[in-house]
């Protein structure tokens, strides 16, 4: 069985582009920090916890040398959002070459969303990948940066992307496997 899958393409080409969201009610006790220390573990855990309910499935198979080695090239970024230190979600920057930074995943953990944690956390994600070559020497100043979401994402997913200033740029519909939820364990 297959299921019609549209995908978008979104990119911000300059860093004026950026529109961001309000920052969530200081009682919630929001903050953003970057992960510096590798950590397959702790990426999984972001990956599955994010994607387990919207079917993100493409790195299940990876091995721990797979998630080192990826998490361990330069200018790959996990920044992630805490609401009262507990892990609320997570924006993952990938620089590419000639200054292109993807945002490779961005999402928050079911619990969290509807929180307004995810504008601000696109927000401040997407200025760190405008920044980006400030904290890697010998990268290229960004001078693009993109992402994709999919109709299988969040509701909210798309608008979100416009609203922090990003532009469709490209569309595609194709048929993909229907796949059950990934987990991290059944029904999360």
């Amino acid at each position: 069985m297959t299921v019609t899958v549209t995908t978008w393409h979104l990119e911000q080409t300059a860093p004026d582009d950026l529109v961001p969201a309000a920052a969530p009610p200081e009682e919630q006790r929001v903050r953003i920090a970057r992960a510096e220390v590798v950590s397959p573990e702790f990426s999984r855990f972001l990956y599955t916890s994010v994607g387990g309910d919207i079917t993100w499935t493409d790195r299940l198979g990876w091995t721990y040398g797979q998630w080192e080695e990826f998490l361990g090239r330069p200018g790959v970024e996990t920044w992630v959002a805490y609401e009262r230190d507990t892990p609320a979600g997570f924006v993952e920057l990938d620089a590419q070459a000639e200054g292109v930074v993807e945002i490779s995943y961005f999402g928050l953990l079911p619990v969290f969303r509807g929180r307004r944690i995810g504008g601000h956390l696109l927000s401040y994600g997407t200025a760190r990948a405008w920044d980006l070559a400030e904290r890697w020497p010998g990268r290229a100043k960004t001078r693009r940066v993109w992402v994709h979401t999919c109709s299988k994402d969040g509701p909210y997913a798309l608008d979100n992307y416009r609203r922090r200033g990003f532009r469709v740029c490209a569309t595609e519909v194709g048929e993909e496997p229907e796949v059950s939820t990934p987990g991290p364990w059944p029904g999360a």
